[in-house]
């Protein structure tokens, strides 16, 4: 759990070179307390927002993802590398993040986000309770945050 306490933390929790295309959450008042994670999609619907803390850490870290559609072609079923809900091509595909000017990477995720409700539901329907799997969760976010886009991810002190 990690609080923003204004618009400009939000914005500090990413990293510099992606603070000048956010565009913010309509719907959103501070302070924030954010239990696992704060994502919302951009109307235009090409960018998705992540802000996450990694576990163990409460301060809070940015994600920017691009959608790639895929041109054309039968719809698929795919699995999220996060939470790993299957689902078609719509639900389910390619988000990339800037690296650098010259290099993006992609990983497989649910296109809105939304792996914590999925996760949640599925601890619901198996009666166990969805922590443990929250917790993954966020450690899948800050692996890809270290070893894919170099942000240091730092436990509380």
């Amino acid at each position: 759990m990690f609080r923003l306490e204004t618009d400009r933390t939000l914005i500090e929790s990413f990293r510099p070179r992606d603070r000048r295309v956010i565009e913010m959450p309509a719907d959103i008042t501070f302070p924030l307390f954010v239990r696992d994670y704060l994502a919302w999609t951009e109307t235009s619907g090409g960018r998705v927002y992540l802000v996450f803390a990694a576990p163990g850490s409460r301060k809070p870290i940015g994600i920017i993802f691009r959608r790639d559609v895929s041109s054309g072609g039968p719809p698929t079923t795919q699995m999220c590398d996060w939470c790993h809900y299957s689902g078609s091509s719509n639900e389910v595909g390619l988000l990339t993040a800037d690296v650098n000017s010259k290099r993006r990477v992609g990983v497989n995720l649910c296109m809105d986000l939304r792996c914590q409700a999925k996760l949640e539901d599925a601890a619901d329907r198996t009666g166990r309770h969805p922590l443990e799997a929250l917790t993954r969760l966020r450690e899948r976010m800050s692996r890809f945050a270290h070893e894919a886009l170099g942000i240091q991810v730092q436990p509380a002190a």
